[in-house]
Order: structure tokens, then sequence, then C-alpha cells
């Protein structure tokens, strides 16, 4: 006779199918995979006639390079091998011939600049190696205003000014916008962000500027703009004041976390065949004369200063990526060069999660001084602050009680009176320094440069300098390509980075 089964039973039976299915899932998953690489690697061998036999580790590699992803089960190299290459051994500490050792490239440099040649020269198939002072990421690019965006203060800028290299620098970052969110889902989203109005003029103002925003995306824009009243407005963003409010207009832009799309970027780098390496110093340049008798730089002296232990690395060329430090390093080839680099400071806040809505962001264009101020939700908190503050450079910038002070009056200035912001709600602040460059091989010196720039010094050394977040593909891309030129290199393969997913 049949019996109702107990809920003790129902629940063991459940997980027991429940497992199986999941085991059968998984089990034909993985050979599906298998059969679907193993199938890719013999096409790939096929392609190439027996001279040109490629073994496991190379079909690996030929297969990334076309955009796949690493094996499942692939695993980072431990930093000990990267040294171990570094020093011109293999990654067993075994000895290597002159010309294995010797890289085509040697990035110096850990952010974002750096991370995307390096990963742009190893899917092309170049033998690279990176080196950063500190950590991966542990400078500016860590301590940006986690947007992936054109810049709609820079396109009011370029039509109000009548300047084209602001127009063309928002083109090409909103261009890239849409690649980073394609190449790392998982670190990138896109993010609407309101620009409230506060008089009816602003209304239709800030409407044409959002549509051109929009319209300059061409067809890597994402989710457009539109225009709310007031009540709709408060609904959205209940904090905002509401005294005099007309109404908003929200537009998209892309958001992401920096830290680890730098740490993503050296790492599918190294699972492209790069060898990255952190708390590698350069104390210095190493140079030689070519066959012509001009001085080129060949490498670089090394410090590991995990250990101290000190050796030379030869390269055809060498890349200068280090951002705020790019004269440090342009002044081992050139001692007598004048600074290229004009600091500029950006601090931001951290504040609770209560203060903004956790799926919108502002835009503050119209500060006491002129700046604009991001309030944006950010990884369970609240990112508040602005950019282009005159500074120094230092190792480790910290902001001032100043700057704090000031960005929490202009929040004060567009939430409503009845939140109340204190100097006791910041849970923590940071200041990143931004690269801004003059062209040394410019007439007018004092003019800078308002995207990024790629100087080629006598001795060959190529230094990227400028741009921002956003746009690091591209200027990786143009960097490699320059250096290609410069060093006389064989590249196998054209930039495959606008397809490659990065590992995480």
């Amino acid at each position: 006779m049949w019996r109702q089964p107990t809920a003790k039973k129902i629940l063991r039976y459940g997980a027991a199918g429940s497992a199986t299915v999941a085991v059968a899932y998984g089990g034909y998953s993985y050979y599906h995979q298998q059969k679907h690489s193993i199938g890719s690697l013999l096409r790939l061998d096929r392609a190439y006639p027996q001279s040109m036999a490629l073994n496991a580790d190379q079909l690996e590699s030929t297969s990334m390079a076309l955009g796949q992803r690493p094996h499942a089960f692939w695993s980072p190299p431990t930093r000990s091998e990267m040294i171990n290459e570094l020093k011109g051994l293999g990654r067993d500490g075994s000895p290597r011939t002159d010309q294995e050792a010797e890289f085509d490239i040697l990035v110096i440099g850990g952010g974002a600049s750096g991370a995307g040649c390096t990963l742009d020269a190893a899917t092309r198939g170049l033998r690279v190696a990176m080196v950063e002072r500190d950590d991966f990421s542990s400078g500016t690019s860590s301590k940006s205003t986690k947007l992936v965006h054109g810049g709609v203060r820079y396109l009011q800028k370029a039509i109000m000014g009548l300047d084209y290299e602001q127009w063309k620098m928002v083109r090409e970052a909103l261009h890239e916008r849409k690649t980073f969110l394609k190449i790392a889902p998982y670190l990138s989203n896109e993010l609407p962000i309101l620009l409230p109005v506060y008089k009816w003029w602003q209304l239709p103002y800030f409407w044409v500027g959002c549509k051109m925003y929009d319209l300059l995306a061409g067809k890597q824009g994402i989710t457009g703009s539109y225009a709310l009243g007031r009540s709709k407005t408060l609904e959205s963003f209940p904090m905002l004041r509401e005294e005099g409010l007309v109404g908003s207009l929200v537009y998209f832009d892309g958001q992401h976390n920096d830290a680890r799309m730098n740490a993503a970027l050296a790492v599918t780098a190294a699972a492209h065949g790069a060898v990255v390496a952190n708390h590698v110093e350069v104390t210095d340049l190493v140079k030689e004369k070519d066959s012509e008798g001009r001085e080129r730089v060949c490498g670089a002296k090394l410090r590991d200063n995990e250990t101290g232990d000190e050796w030379t690395v030869r390269a055809k060329g060498v890349i200068n990526a280090t951002g705020p430090f790019s004269d440090a390093i342009l002044k081992m080839d050139e001692p007598q060069m004048s600074d290229i680099v004009a600091p500029s400071s950006g601090v931001h806040l951290v504040l609770p999660s209560y203060f903004s809505p956790k799926n919108m962001g502002m835009l503050d264009p119209a500060t006491t001084d002129g700046r604009v101020v991001f309030f944006l939700p950010w990884e369970g908190g609240v990112v508040a602050g602005t950019t282009d503050t005159v500074c120094k450079v230092e190792a480790d910038p910290k902001p001032s009680e100043t700057e704090i002070e000031w960005i929490l009056s202009e929040i004060r200035r567009f939430l409503s009176p009845e939140v109340k912001i204190r100097r006791g709600d910041v849970l923590s602040a940071w200041s990143g320094i931004r690269p801004l460059v003059r062209d040394p091989k410019a007439a007018n010196t004092k003019d800078l440069v308002r995207n990024h720039m790629i100087h080629v010094s006598d001795a060959g050394l190529v230094t990227i300098a400028g741009g921002k977040w956003t746009t690091y593909r591209e200027m990786a891309k143009e960097t490699v390509d320059k250096a290609a030129e410069e060093f006389g290199l064989s590249v196998p393969r054209p930039c495959q980075t606008e397809s490659i997913r990065l590992i995480g």
C-alpha cells in the first residue's frame, strides 16, 4: 500500500536526485568542453605544416591568442618562477642561452597602462616582461572614480571651447567603454547617472548634451539617456534637495572595480606567456651601441625589493608606463630632460550606502569652484569625489582635510537638508595622481596634452603617459605598435585585445 512520504524522505531523495543531475550535467559539460578544446587543437594542428608542429603549451597559447580562455585548471605561475625567468633562467632555475633569456619588450610599471601594454604584446606573440616597484594597481590605477566613461564634462568643454582634441578623446573613450564592458563583464556594469536640474533653461541644454553623448558613441553605445520630471526625479533619488528642483536628465556610463581590473590584466597577460612580477624595482637603464654607433636602451638593472637581489634583464626595447613617475625613468635615460608630467590630484571619499540609491549615481556639474562632483554607489557604499587639483608627485599621496571638507560641503548643497552628512560619516578616503602630460617635442611645452602621449627618446625608450582608465586598451595598442616599429620587432599577430576576455 502506498504511503505518504515524510518530509525527511522528500528532502533526502530530493537532495540525492539533485546531486545526480548536477554530477551528470557536470560530466557532460566537462566532456563537451574537452571535446571542443581537443577538436579546436586538432583543427589548429592541421592548419600548420609538420615543420611547424606545436607542442601542448604552444597549442594552448595559440588557442588563447585566438580569443579562447585558458584551460579551466590553469593556475598562475608562482612569483619565484617569474623571478627566475626575469633572471634569464627557466622557471625551474635551469640555465638558458642569452638568446632565450632576452625579452622582446620590457614594460616598466604595473598599473593600467603597463598591464595593458603587457597583455597586448603577449597576445600578439611577443616575449614580454613587466615589473612593478610596488604592487599591481597600488598607485593611480586603484584610486580612480571607478567609472568607465567618455566624460560628459569633456564633451561640454569640447563644444563650448571648440576643442577638437577634447572631442576626439571623448569619442575614443566612448568606443572603448563598450569594449571594456564586453571583455570584463564580471568586473564592470552599466550605471545610470542623474543630472539634477534647478533652472528651466538647463533642461533642454542638458538634454541636447546627453543626446550628443549618446550619438557620439554610435554603434558602441549603451543604454540611451532620458529626462525625468520633478516627482519622478525625487522618486528615483529621494535624498535630493527638493527646493527649486525642475527635473533631471539620466545618462548611462560604465562602472568597474579598478584594482581588480588591473590585477585581471596582469594575470591574463601571464596566462598568455608574459613574465610579470611585483615588488621589482628598476634602478637604472642599460644601454649599448647599435651597428650605427647610436646608444640604445637594451634592458634594465632590477632589484627584488623582497629579497634585495639585484640583476640585469635584457630586452630589445623598453616601455616606460609608470604614470606619475614617468619623469624618474625618463631621467635615467636623459638626465637633462625637463619634466613632462603635470600631476593632478583626484580625492574621493567613501560614505555609507544609505546616502544614495543602490542602482543610480549622480553628477553635480556646477560646484562652487567649477569642478564636478560624482556621487556613485560602489561596492556596498557610496563614492563621492572630484579630480583636477594641482599637486606634487609622491609615492603615497594622502587626501588633505581641506579637500575632504570641500567635498562634504558640496554634497550638502545638492542633498536634502534633512540628510545630515558629518565628517564622522567618512569611512575612508584616497588621493590619486592623474599624470597629465606636456609633449617635450611640441613648440609650446606649456600646453598640456588632453589625451595620452607616446614619447620616444633618442635612445629608443618608449614612454606612454596621460590618458585615462577607460582608454587603457587603445593606449596599449598604439604603444605596442610604436614599440614594434622602434625596436624592429617581427610581430606574429595584430592586436587581439578587443576580443580577449579577461580571466576572473
